[in-house]
């Protein structure tokens, strides 16, 4: 299992930064490698990803959701095997730390090897930065979902780790 963790600091109010992480179909908009993503319930998603030449389709169930505070899911059947969690903590009044831990299962020699010299590390920086240059220069989120998933009975209580 791989795992890669960033932080990136953001020049909104937590809401802000958290309303629009909520808006899973604009994921695309700051997201290296992913496609399309397409929110079929509250709870469920389904994604479209093309890395390195190789298109997959999975399911995504958001497992844990609390405003302003936390959204965590894990991928569900598919070719897909990860799991994270994206934590928002309040600094002041107009800046936000975004926190992400995503966990995964490398398939096949090229992506164990992309994880083990950095690749998605790399991926996931860069994607926490067009994160922050995407809400910091709306100023305000596309959109919001302020719902609350809470985890179901054994859930694992870290659904990053």
């Amino acid at each position: 299992m791989s795992q890669v963790q960033e932080t990136v600091d953001v020049d909104v109010p937590v809401t802000t930064a958290y309303n629009q992480w909520t808006q899973f179909e604009s994921f695309p908009e700051f997201m290296g490698g992913v496609e399309s993503v397409t929110q079929t319930s509250d709870t469920m998603t389904h994604w479209v990803t093309k890395i390195g030449g190789v298109e997959r389709e999975f399911d995504a169930e958001i497992t844990e959701q609390h405003p302003d505070e936390r959204v965590a899911w894990r991928s569900i059947g598919g070719e897909v095997e990860h799991a994270g969690v994206v934590t928002f903590h309040r600094l002041s009044d107009t800046t936000t730390r975004v926190a992400v831990q995503i966990d995964w299962e490398p398939k096949g020699a090229v992506e164990k090897i992309g994880a083990a010299v950095g690749v998605d590390d790399a991926r996931v920086k860069a994607d926490t930065k067009k994160f922050k240059a995407f809400i910091e220069s709306r100023g305000t989120e596309s959109g919001q979902w302020r719902g609350d998933v809470a985890p179901g009975p054994g859930a694992n209580p870290n659904p990053g780790v």
